[in-house]
């Protein structure tokens, strides 16, 4: 009996569906058509990076690779199913059987196949954070470990540093000697609770986010078989956002690249941003020497911003070392030079904003096209006054509203029981904030307290009756803050008094509950200067604020290795957001009341005169006509 076999002629261009030359440019084309092997996609800010990759699915589609041969790593689930929504609207089918995703998806999928190599079973549990937190407060208290009787890292805290340490392959000890020094007296005790959270973890047949990864990378490196099998089936791996992997993903796609080493990812060195998260911009720097004979393809063809604002981009990166050089070239036309905008204060700044953001919209722009940047979530807090004060609605992204903030709540509750001994709301707050001090103890303390009339009265109480010896260190430790507050509540100086909280054991209490406890005594200190100049006040497009030194670039960033560099690509980030205007602002002097002056962000320094117009802001009640104006100044009269 004979077979019949039918070959199959290869496609010529004009059989394919979509004409890759003519709906892409000339560097996309390159990177999609000639992406095989390894290979480095340098995407600039606004080079289309997202296309090029859903055009290189399709590509491969398109020329006889199956769906279930192409491996695609997003950053978010969302983005890869938006990459693969468009690769059917390209095509006219959905690549059902590609694998994509996250890191974090991708590694558990794999895992429930190969679960038992890594001594798990397949239906182990995923912990998200709470449920981590959760555990590792189990693994504290097993250990007695009391954290209401001494200062010791929350359960939040530990996750963090165990977290860093994994992503990063940094020993859990190196890990705490950078980030919290002050903590290696007690290194031992977060060793073990480290230590009892995997025994667990592993007990309890349930992974973190971390484990999803770091078993990922154990499967590979212990089961060749298992490695050869998967390098096998993923003959293209596309990797998006490369710059802000950390060492255990860029492993991970090493080992998986073996087979048929046609890897090919897309990132931009220049945006590496995410160093505290562990992200290490190594992996993009150094994929050439990990991935030898690797395609290098540059995208610098830029769709989102103006020449003007370019300009500024490219001269502001290429301070930088280590990097790949890129020029980013405008596709758009010519408009506004971007703005330089000094202001006499954090509360002028603020209004010269708002006043614009009305204006904008008065003329037309949404304010959802305007945008606010700043380096640390302190530097809004004047701007949000303002926003507030002008019922102009805004919506906070990366975190809470300065006044919202747990923390601005903390110290605010100890000026209200200064002010008013029988609020007690804010003694609640207060006393839950103390070691050993629950909430069932805490409102039998106020019943003793609400009668008091003096806060002198407070550090004399006696209530050792309905106090157990936990609750004791924190009555105790909370008469302290009071007597070391005494000297400034005769001042009467709300803003001492903030900074009197924040010297106080309560920076103990921050720094031992929160990974970002540097940030909020940062944030207490802008309240306290806040309520400096409180009494004081009478009075798309980016804007980025607040631009002096020690603010932007971060003084703690700087103290870092590469630091500088990361805080400029911060700032490269900032202006590559801004598609038709950009306003670069910064107080020139420290608050309403202060003499001092402040020094400009040497990233401003780095942008020549000429490629910003700098703005000059007049009070009207003292503008008198327009001669009053240097040649080339632009004028804003600050409402009243």
């Amino acid at each position: 009996m004979t077979k019949t076999f039918v070959l199959q002629n290869q496609k010529k261009s004009a059989d394919f569906k979509i004409d890759y030359q003519k709906e892409l440019n000339q560097e996309q084309y390159r990177a999609v058509s000639e992406g095989n092997g390894p290979c480095l996609v340098l995407a600039g800010a606004g080079s289309g990076k997202t296309r090029t990759i859903v055009y290189r699915v399709a590509y491969l589609i398109e020329h006889g690779i199956k769906s279930e041969n192409i491996l695609l790593v997003t950053f978010t689930n969302k983005a890869a199913r938006e990459m693969l929504e468009r690769v059917e609207a390209l095509l006219g089918r959905y690549p059902d059987k590609l694998w994509g995703g996250t890191f974090h998806h991708i590694g558990n999928r794999l895992l429930r196949q190969y679960a038992v190599k890594v001594g798990y079973e397949p239906n182990f549990t995923i912990l998200d954070e709470e449920d981590s937190q959760a555990l590792i407060k189990v693994c504290l208290k097993e250990a007695g470990i009391d954290l209401k009787a001494r200062r010791f890292p929350s359960a939040a805290v530990i996750k963090d540093l165990i977290s860093f340490a994994k992503n990063s392959q940094i020993p859990l000890i190196e890990v705490i000697t950078t980030k919290h020094p002050k903590w290696l007296e007690i290194e031992n005790q977060i060793q073990n609770i480290s230590r009892q959270y995997e025994v667990k973890k592993q007990k309890n047949n349930s992974m973190d986010f971390d484990d999803l990864l770091v078993n990922w990378l154990r499967l590979l490196k212990q089961e060749p078989a298992i490695k050869d099998r998967l390098g096998t089936q993923f003959h293209y791996i596309l990797v998006d956002e490369y710059q802000d992997t950390n060492y255990i993903q860029a492993e991970i796609i090493k080992e998986l690249s073996c087979v048929h080493h046609n890897v090919l990812v897309v990132g931009d060195d220049a945006q590496s941003i995410y160093s505290f998260r562990a992200a290490d911009i190594g992996n993009i720097l150094n994929f050439p020497a990990n991935f030898p004979q690797t395609k290098i393809f540059k995208l610098e063809t830029n769709y989102r911003s103006t020449p003007e604002i370019l300009s500024v981009a490219n001269k502001v990166i290429s301070q930088n070392v280590n990097q790949y050089p890129k020029l980013l070239r405008p596709m758009l036309k010519s408009f506004v030079k971007p703005n330089l905008v000094p202001a006499t204060s954090a509360a002028e700044e603020a209004q010269f904003i708002s006043q614009m953001i009305l204006q904008l919209r008065d003329e037309g722009l949404a304010l959802n096209k305007m945008a606010v940047l700043f380096r640390a979530a302190y530097h809004s807090q004047e701007l949000e006054f303002e926003l507030t004060k002008r019922d102009i609605p805004y919506d906070y992204r990366g975190g809470v509203r300065f006044f919202e903030r747990s923390h601005i709540k903390d110290a605010c509750a100890f000026l209200k029981v200064i002010n008013n001994l029988k609020d007690e709301v804010a003694w609640l707050r207060v006393l839950n904030l103390q070691t050993g001090i629950g909430e069932v103890t805490a409102g039998k303390i106020y019943q003793r307290l609400k009668d008091l009339k003096t806060m002198a009265q407070v550090s004399r109480l006696d209530i050792s009756d309905i106090l157990t010896p936990k609750s004791a260190i924190g009555w105790r430790g909370l008469a302290g803050i009071f007597d070391d507050l005494k000297s400034v509540i005769d001042d009467q100086s709300v803003s001492e008094l903030i900074r009197a909280v924040a010297k106080s054991d309560y920076q103990n209490y921050l720094e031992s509950q929160f990974p970002n406890w540097q940030e909020r005594l940062e944030d207490l200190e802008q309240l306290a200067k806040f309520a400096e100049n409180y009494m004081s006040l009478n009075a798309e497009v980016v804007f980025v604020i607040n631009l002096i030194d020690a603010a932007f670039p971060n003084q703690r960033a700087l103290s870092e290795d590469g630091g500088l560099e990361e805080e400029r690509r911060l700032f490269y980030v900032a202006i590559t957001r801004a598609k038709q205007q950009l306003f670069f602002s910064y107080p020139v002097t420290g608050s309403h009341a202060s003499m001092y002056l402040n020094t400009p962000s040497q990233f401003l320094g780095e942008i020549p005169a000429e490629l910003m117009e700098k703005v000059k802001l007049i009070d009207d009640s003292r503008w008198i006509k327009n001669e009053d104006l240097d040649d080339g100044e632009v004028q804003y009269l600050p409402e009243v």
